[in-house]
């Protein structure tokens, strides 16, 4: 049996915007296990040139993936919705084991069963390198 993870679709307004932030709040954790549980266990990723599927594999991404990009820190804004998907922008900025700051821009398609689990996510994503100073996004948003 599976847990429903709400909100649930389809998706109003109000709900769409809701998952668009819980999203943004547990990448901002950083927990690789955390942001693994919005997923269905079969979930499929592609994440620029990368394609995946499952939670074990995810976890396994984002490990990785946080480990390279150093005090990570995002923004998701809500794009658009229909029924069970939604559309997301976003930005995030890092830094590299150099020294190196990036802002990092995408687009997320997302996909959900029933259950409101996340059964597909398509990530495109550009890097532009940043200067310290230029930083726009320091940790979780206010108040949250």
């Amino acid at each position: 049996m599976t847990a429903d993870r709400p909100p649930l679709p389809p998706f109003t307004r109000e709900t769409a915007a809701r998952k668009v932030q819980a999203a943004e709040d547990a990448w901002n954790t950083r927990d690789p296990h955390r942001v693994a549980l919005a997923y269905s266990e079969d979930s499929v990723w592609r994440n620029r040139d990368t394609f995946l599927s499952g939670r074990a594999a995810i976890v396994e991404f984002l490990t990785a993936k946080w480990a390279r990009e150093r005090e990570y820190a995002l923004r998701k804004d809500l794009w658009a919705f229909d029924g069970n998907r939604i559309a997301v922008r976003f930005q995030y900025e890092s830094s590299d084991a150099g020294g190196q700051w990036w802002r990092s821009y995408g687009n997320e398609l997302w996909e959900f069963d029933e259950h409101g689990l996340m059964t597909r996510r398509e990530a495109s994503i550009n890097d532009v390198p940043i200067e310290q100073t230029d930083r726009r996004i320091h940790g979780p948003r206010p108040g949250r």
